[in-house]
């Protein structure tokens, strides 16, 4: 049974196993720039423009983004899968990135629909961002209006895998619309990309994830009481309905806003949380929640590192790495344990 200071001794190990990954991820590149190079540019101390625009415009940002996109979707999963007490639950039953790839269609792949001149104006810089964060507000506010009229957790749950099926059925009758060079770029958005935001991006996008993850913070207590049924949580006087709107618009605004700025990224909202109770063998979120937090900012940063292939100008899909080494993982702990902790 672990004990507070095994969890003390934990948490340090994931903290400095962070760092290092952190480290080692802006280390590596198509680039080659030593370890004493890199030293120099974080603090400032070097002359050498082309390690400074690299490391400071390209790979810090991705490597921040990294640790946001794990963390994020790792915690969006682990309420998710709380509140439906759905172990294949994920950011995904609500819906919400399905609206995020609904708006990025209608402007990858319905923009010509509107001529030339509208086309221009719809394909932009932004565009993409705007378009799969209006997706994501939408289906947001369906199920925020579904959640308020209906009782029943479950029907929730269904109602946001219809909204899902509606989404993904709209993008599909765009997709045999669509000429080919539209289908491309929207196949590539739907790969996932780490290394497309700036600064000023990466500054909203925190921003937002920041609110996401103070949300998650004021719910620990109601996601331990959910572990033991609404009733019991009723029993000791937890508002449901509050609380279970609190839940679904910190998932959304975490899962959304992730979705929109870097595409939808597989895999990481489903396993990190059942990764991080294997390793912790507990239920509380009190330790769930920041330890879900580190883990999936390192399983990213590990899948980026792989995905950006060191020494080579090119670069994997972020959404196919992160399945093929997060599932092994995932299945070699539930076979070592032989029980699924929930």
């Amino acid at each position: 049974m672990n004990t507070p200071n095994t969890y003390k001794i934990s948490f340090l190990v994931l903290c400095l196993l962070l760092i290092i990954c952190f480290f080692a991820n802006i280390s590596l590149g198509s680039a080659s720039i030593p370890n004493s190079g890199i030293l120099k540019t974080l603090i400032g101390n070097t002359e050498n423009s082309f390690w400074k625009n690299i490391i400071i415009d390209y790979r810090l940002p991705k490597a921040f983004t990294a640790v946001i996109v794990g963390s994020g979707l790792g915690i969006s999963g682990l309420m998710v899968q709380t509140l439906f007490r759905n172990p294949l639950a994920g950011p995904f039953v609500l819906g919400i990135t399905s609206g995020a790839s609904l708006g990025v269609a209608i402007v990858t792949m319905g923009a010509s629909l509107f001529g030339g001149v509208l086309a221009g104006i719809f394909i932009s810089q932004w565009s993409l961002v705007i378009a799969a964060t209006l997706g994501s507000f939408l289906v947001l506010m369906a199920v925020l209006i579904v959640s308020i009229k209906v009782r029943d957790t479950m029907a929730i749950l269904i109602i946001g895998l219809m909204f899902a099926s509606i989404t993904s059925a709209v993008v599909s009758v765009l997709s045999y619309f669509s000429s080919a060079d539209n289908l491309q770029q929207f196949i590539f958005w739907g790969f996932g990309s780490l290394g497309n935001l700036s600064w000023n991006e990466l500054l909203i996008l925190f921003v937002l994830y920041t609110i996401g993850i103070f949300l998650s913070i004021l719910s620990i207590k109601t996601l331990n009481t959910l572990l033991l049924g609404e009733n019991y949580a009723k029993s000791l006087g937890v508002n449901l309905k509050k609380s279970r709107l609190i839940i679904i618009i910190a998932t959304s605004l975490l899962a959304g806003t992730i979705t929109a700025f870097t595409g939808p990224i597989a895999f990481i909202g489903l396993a990190i949380p059942h990764i991080t109770r294997q390793v912790f063998n507990t239920s509380n979120h009190k330790i769930l929640l920041p330890a879900v937090f580190i883990i999936g900012a390192i399983v990213m940063l590990i899948c980026d590192s792989i995905a950006q292939l060191p020494n080579s100008d090119l670069t994997l899909p972020i959404n196919a790495i992160t399945s093929l080494v997060g599932a092994p993982i995932v299945i070699w702990l539930l076979v070592r344990k032989r029980k699924m902790m929930f």
